[in-house]
């Protein structure tokens, strides 16, 4: 198995630019051999708040049609973050795009202070996937600061948590505190992305990250490079490499 943690820049209301630079990390975790790639939260819009109604997707909008088409084309999986409405509600949500072109939907459940004005949380959409036997499940940004979280995906009987994130430069140590004590604690494998450029108008952290189900720091990016992490599992022994733009 091997997964790919997207470190990205993204430019602000730039839909397009920023789905360009999905389509290019995405075709390169797919040369590097990744059965799965994660980006940091609201990767296609950047975080918003104010802006996200006027920029959210729907579940079946066609501007993830590309997406759809890269994920069967390079037999990936892909996650990426979005603003996403329902008839009635919007979500800080992510889209699961697999390769036979199915697509569902993550919501985030937990939100940081002030999100609620715009958004608001759900339950109702929290799906796993498997990747060679092995159950996978997902978090955005403020879900991991609730240590009941990762303690749900636990008793769902996760083998790897997936963590797309926002966090500044002062809250990536947290965030990584927290991680690793859930890997430890929960046995499961954790894999971080978060951006490495300005978003919503504040520096963002970088250091994407990932530990093993003991806890144990693998591999992590810097705070300032844009790229991909990509570990790979052998005979339960992860390796890594940083694959830099």
């Amino acid at each position: 198995m091997i997964l790919a943690a997207a470190q990205t820049k993204p430019i602000r209301g730039n839909i397009q630019a920023n789905l360009d630079d999905h389509y290019r990390l995405i075709t390169l975790a797919a040369q590097n051999g990744a059965n799965l790639i994660t980006f940091p939260e609201l990767s296609i819009t950047g975080y918003e708040r104010e802006n996200a109604a006027e920029l959210a997707f729907t579940k079946e909008d066609s501007r993830i049609n590309h997406l759809k088409k890269l994920a069967g084309e390079h037999n990936i999986i892909i996650v990426a973050g979005a603003p996403i409405k329902t008839e009635t509600e919007l979500f800080i949500g992510e889209f699961i795009i697999s390769p036979d072109n199915s697509v569902v939907i993550y919501t985030k459940q937990f939100l940081h202070e002030g999100e609620d004005e715009f958004f608001q949380p759900s339950f109702d959409y929290n799906p796993m996937i498997t990747i060679e036997n092995k159950k996978i499940s997902f978090a955005i940004c403020a879900d991991i600061d609730n240590p009941l979280h990762p303690e749900n995906a636990c008793k769902r009987t996760a083998d790897i948590y997936i963590a797309s994130i926002f966090f500044s430069p002062n809250g990536v140590p947290n965030a990584h505190r927290d991680l690793q004590n859930y890997a430890q604690k929960h046995k499961m494998n954790v894999l971080m992305s978060n951006f490495s450029g300005e978003s919503w108008g504040y520096p963002s952290g970088g250091k994407s990250a990932f530990w093993n189900n003991k806890g144990e720091l693998v591999a992590q990016m810097n705070d300032s490079d844009s790229g991909l992490l990509v570990v790979e599992n052998q005979n339960g022994n992860w390796t890594s490499k940083v694959v830099n733009d």
